[in-house]
């Protein structure tokens, strides 16, 4: 008889008790279902269940969970000896390190004590369930299970489908990922998976940025942060999830996919590995920590004390532009006087592209960021060689309008655009390639990554003409196959097709 995964008498286990285990544990025993736990390492198991019972315990003190509810969470988690143990389980949860010999072990001998159709998950980050399928007998019940650490607070799991994977398999897993209270999302099989693989563009762009010199770690995130509404920048996040863990993950990525250019790093990011400088765990990273792990703060605001502009210019017509001039209180002149400050809003060009293009005098023109919210950060850029008096009393003008100033080096795209615009890309072509649907990697990356709105969304957002021609300017400037756009973009740019549109 067939296994009823929706039955209340469903039977789990999972191995490897760590914090990614002992979660899945906790929220699967919140589901319902009885849980059998097991760790190789004696005694680990048996913290693994008394760090879930402080959890629900915890959950009663804050009246999340009643007293009888919480008892019987607790009673649902059992420790188990040894694999064979785990022969009443329809279904069972990999969570140990990553190691492929290990898992094969592991699957191997879990297998052969399992009814043919339970079904057997890994949790792994980074290994291809194909390579950890291939240790076994019956592939269509093999799938990867991908919850997020803390697992009870995240509220995503990915459902990793191999070429062997049965779609009943991961419909099943669906239907429990919910009952254990996450959201599941269906991903094909590639490095990566889905949420890993697309939050490399908001990292790896940033690097891109301080590696050339434009910003600070500090302006990157404070852009992303007040501009872009991130809960925080590329630079903390990475400080956050540890230098040793991204860097790793993003070389794996990067040569999962033969070398994209899109998916590159910076060697910046490697010299922070092989100098331990990891983050918050070390207290040193792209910031530094005090002794209880606050972040020392470092400024992203420019100097806004010299004497605002009295007039400035407009570059060319820009109806934006000119209403946050005279909301700052600027004189806009009709003509170019010869000497003062003009103002041009580009996208996707640099400050010196602009003034080529303008025809103007590049000493004196001054690019905004008119993307994002302006209200709480403005973003200025010079080329060089520009009258660092002018940019001064241009920043001191503007900051009149209520905003904070961030002053950066020449930038295609300045940070922002050129962030949101590869954020955007890289979901596109998770979309072209099929690592999930629209709709799904839209909700996994602001599940999983906390991001305020969705890659298809952001392109959506942004407007996809406006996305497109960011990064086909950016490949122009930089010569760099970095941005070459997606297909999916593009079609749906030329077309004028909302960008979930189906091929």
């Amino acid at each position: 008889m067939a296994i009823d995964f929706d039955g209340k008498d469903l039977t789990v286990g999972v191995i490897g008790a760590g914090a990614m285990g002992r979660g899945i544990a906790q929220v699967a025993a919140q589901g319902g279902m009885r849980v059998l736990l097991y760790d190789g390492v004696p005694g680990a198991a048996v913290k693994g269940q008394q760090f879930i019972a402080g959890m629900i315990d915890r959950a009663v003190e804050r009246g999340r969970t009643s007293a009888d509810e919480a008892a019987a969470i607790k009673g649902r988690v059992s420790v188990i000896d040894g694999l064979a143990d785990l022969a009443p389980a329809a279904l069972v949860i990999e969570a140990v390190f990553e190691d492929l010999k290990v898992k094969h072990e592991v699957f191997k001998a879990v297998e052969a004590v399992v009814a043919p159709d339970a079904i057997i998950a890994s949790n792994t980050s980074s290994i291809r369930i194909a390579s950890i399928a291939a240790a076994c007998a019956r592939r269509e019940r093999i799938a990867g299970l991908h919850f997020f650490n803390p697992v009870p607070l995240m509220a995503l799991v990915e459902v990793i489908r191999a070429p062997a994977t049965s779609a009943a398999t991961a419909d099943a897993l669906c239907r429990l990922g919910r009952r254990m209270g996450r959201v599941p999302v269906v991903v094909q099989d590639s490095p990566g998976f889905l949420v890993n693989l697309g939050g490399r563009s908001f990292t790896t762009e940033g690097l891109r940025i301080v590696s050339e010199g434009v910003a600070t770690p500090a302006q990157v995130d404070a852009i992303m942060r007040d501009a872009c509404g991130f809960r925080m920048g590329p630079f903390e996040l990475m400080d956050l999830t540890g230098i040793d863990v991204n860097y790793p993950v993003s070389q794996i990525i990067y040569n999962g996919f033969y070398q994209d250019r899109r998916l590159a790093t910076s060697p910046l990011h490697q010299a922070m590995m092989e100098s331990g400088r990891l983050g918050r765990k070390t207290r040193e990273g792209w910031y530094a920590y005090d002794a209880e792990g606050n972040k020392i703060a470092q400024s992203a605001d420019a100097d806004v004390a010299a004497q605002p502009a009295a007039k400035i210019v407009l570059a060319e017509p820009d109806p934006a532009l000119q209403r946050l001039a005279r909301d700052a209180g600027a004189q806009i002149l009709e003509r170019d006087d010869g000497s003062a400050p003009i103002l041009a809003a580009p996208l996707g060009e640099d400050c010196t592209a602009a003034a080529i293009r303008f025809g103007c005098d590049a000493r004196r023109l001054v690019a905004v960021d008119l993307s994002g919210n302006i209200a709480k950060r403005l973003t200025v850029m010079t080329a060089p060689g520009a009258d660092p008096a002018i940019a001064a009393a241009v920043a001191a003008r503007l900051h009149r309008s209520g905003a904070a100033i961030t002053w950066i080096k020449d930038s295609p795209g300045f940070v922002a655009q050129r962030i949101r615009a590869m954020i955007a890309n890289l979901g596109c072509e998770m979309a072209q390639i099929g690592i999930a649907s629209p709709a799904d990697i839209d909700t996994a990356m602001k599940l999983g990554l906390n991001y305020p709105q969705g890659p298809l969304e952001l392109a959506a957002l942004i407007g996809l003409r406006q996305t497109l021609d960011t990064l086909t300017r950016l490949q122009a400037i930089t010569g760099d196959d970095r941005y070459r756009p997606s297909l999916w973009l593009r079609r749906r740019a030329l077309l004028g097709l909302a960008i979930t549109t189906p091929d």
